[in-house]
């Protein structure tokens, strides 16, 4: 069974090699996303969250623009986040898909990302 899915994504007028070596640093996320603070922990990142902790896990650095991390919440589910940066002509397009699930508002998870991508936007063209 598929889950309901919408992907949000924002064109930042800076180049796709750019924007990936910013947004690949998981120590920029609490400049441009809802993550108020993070921290290497072992083989993955500690990040504080609003009303919670989490671990996240990232992809390995790559040529192709994907930034996909995985959130494990506190309960232990582990949600998967697909993110990509793309070429859009002499700039970049961001992606990031939203899931539904079982107790995700996606309408509010959407305005989330669309925020934070965004503040990632404003963040990169200054």
């Amino acid at each position: 069974m598929t889950a309901t899915a919408r992907t949000v994504s924002v064109s930042v007028a800076r180049s796709p090699a750019d924007v990936y070596a910013y947004a690949a640093d998981p120590r920029n996320m609490p400049a441009w996303s809802f993550v108020e603070s993070i921290a290497p922990d072992g083989d993955g990142w500690t990040a504080v969250v609003p009303g919670a902790t989490t671990r996240m896990t990232f992809t390995p650095a790559n040529d192709l623009g994907v930034l996909d991390h995985d959130v494990e919440l506190p309960d232990g589910r582990v949600v998967h986040v697909p993110m990509r940066v793309v070429a859009n002509g002499a700039g970049s397009e961001v992606l990031l898909t939203v899931f539904a699930g079982p107790d995700v508002d996606l309408d509010a998870d959407v305005a989330t990302v669309l925020a934070d991508l965004t503040r990632l936007k404003r963040i990169l063209e200054g």
